[in-house]
């Protein structure tokens, strides 16, 4: 029985059209969109913010976004505010999510920049993190991590610190058909609550979720969830097939 609720959230990516991921929505909605044992929030691309929002309305499915820039407004080409965001009734964002870190070059500085702005506008943020293949190599996993959670979470107070959650992606498990194990994965998660024990205090670190956020599919959620501090997934490929995504919520319900 897991002492936080398990949240399984679909980031979507740049896929699905407005129109596809419409019916992606209906799909798991049709499936698990009344119960209420496990916390589900879907991401699509900001496009599709208002379409998929619309179509969750009447179920118990959250919409979050998967960016934002940390300015309210401004000269900020192609960039989405904690506003617009909100307009569409989202309540959840990815922030510093291993493809920003990798292709855009977001630093911790950066990334903390959003959290702080995120939760000044009442959005919960998702906080990536995760070391790559190489660092994991050198046995500088823990070290990265706390290095990441130092930066990202800076001037996070313990109040505020019960509205995030936190994201534990391996790069070198994202999208490459690699995993770490549970053993693994639990590793890294114990060693979060940890850090934010020391950080926080007991009674928030036991209030924060972690994700596991390195390739969950349905065939090994199961054995993920069953972790002691494992408290859900960031689902990227396993959550853009209505089937393969319930199978995953299915999962943390039998583990809830």
């Amino acid at each position: 029985m897991k002492s936080r609720k398990i949240l399984i959230a679909g980031n979507w990516k740049m896929n699905k059209t407005t129109a596809e991921g419409v019916e992606l929505v209906k799909e798991i909605a049709a499936e698990v969109g009344k119960q209420s044992e496990v916390e589900v929030l879907v991401c699509p691309p900001a496009v599709a913010l208002d379409g998929g929002g619309k179509a969750l309305e009447g179920t118990s499915i959250k919409l979050g976004a998967q960016n934002m820039h940390p300015k309210p407004s401004g000269a900020f080409t192609g960039e989405i505010s904690a506003e617009m965001i909100r307009h569409h009734f989202a309540t959840y964002v990815i922030l510093g999510h291993s493809e920003r870190r990798t292709y855009f070059f977001e630093t911790d500085a950066f990334i903390n920049e959003k959290v702080l702005a995120a939760l000044k506008s009442l959005l919960r943020p998702i906080l990536c993190i995760g070391e790559t293949l190489e660092e994991r190599d050198a046995d500088k996993t823990l070290d990265v991590i706390r290095t990441q959670l130092e930066g990202g979470l800076a001037g996070v107070s313990a109040d505020d610190m019960t509205s995030v959650v936190i994201a534990y992606e391996p790069v070198w498990a994202i999208g490459t058909g690699r995993n770490a194990t549970p053993e693994q994965a639990q590793e890294v998660h114990a060693f979060i609550r940890k850090w934010l024990t020391d950080k926080f205090g007991e009674a928030v670190a036991q209030k924060v979720r972690i994700l596991y956020g390195g390739s969950m599919k349905p065939v090994n959620a199961a054995d993920l969830l069953a972790q002691e501090d494992i408290d859900g997934g960031l689902i990227g490929g396993a959550s853009l097939e209505a089937r393969s995504f319930v199978e995953i919520i299915n999962a943390a319900k039998a583990a809830s």
